[in-house]
């Protein structure tokens, strides 16, 4: 998709989006999150248009998060912002885990990555009345990375040793 499409696919949703109140019960109020949305969904175009451009990811995974979040917000009531504020943390973690899934696979994405998305996560559920199961789940994050450490651990034996321990 070349600049001018792109340009002129975001001119007619914005239009739509200005549109809509003069035909429907929606007012702007209900709509501004769209203008959010939309460029998020773009920037995903933009990068399925070009892969090389995986860096499109972060944007699209923050502006779609946050867009989806302010319109929920928005028809639902503002007062869940109290429990959703950690899509904030999420946002750009899912960017990252996509830029890294989708583009070079640099190690160096999964840190940020994992910290924002455990973080969102843990902050997520310690709102809700599901708050006893976070420490859950970092615990089974923690035996599950013990379990894989010791499926690649090298084999220490000498030749003729035997594997079952002294008693």
């Amino acid at each position: 998709m070349n600049k001018s499409v792109a340009t002129g696919i975001a001119l007619i949703v914005i239009g739509v989006i200005f549109l809509l109140p003069n035909f429907t019960n929606l007012t702007l109020g209900d709509l501004w999150p769209l203008l959010m949305l939309t460029p998020g969904i773009l920037f995903f175009l933009g990068y399925a248009a070009d892969r090389r451009n995986y860096g499109l990811l972060m944007p699209g995974a923050i502006l779609s998060t946050y867009g989806l979040l302010f319109f929920y917000c928005t028809l639902a009531g503002w007062h869940l912002m109290r429990d959703l504020w950690p899509l904030y943390l999420i946002g750009p973690g899912l960017g990252f885990f996509l830029m890294y899934f989708f583009g070079k696979k640099e190690t160096g994405l999964l840190i940020p990555g994992f910290i924002l998305t455990l973080l969102g996560a843990i902050f997520l559920l310690g709102s809700t009345d599901y708050e006893y199961l976070w420490p859950l789940i970092i615990i089974i994050a923690g035996v599950l990375i013990i379990l894989r450490s010791r499926r690649k651990a090298p084999d220490t034996k000498l030749p003729g040793e035997s594997s079952s321990l002294p008693l």
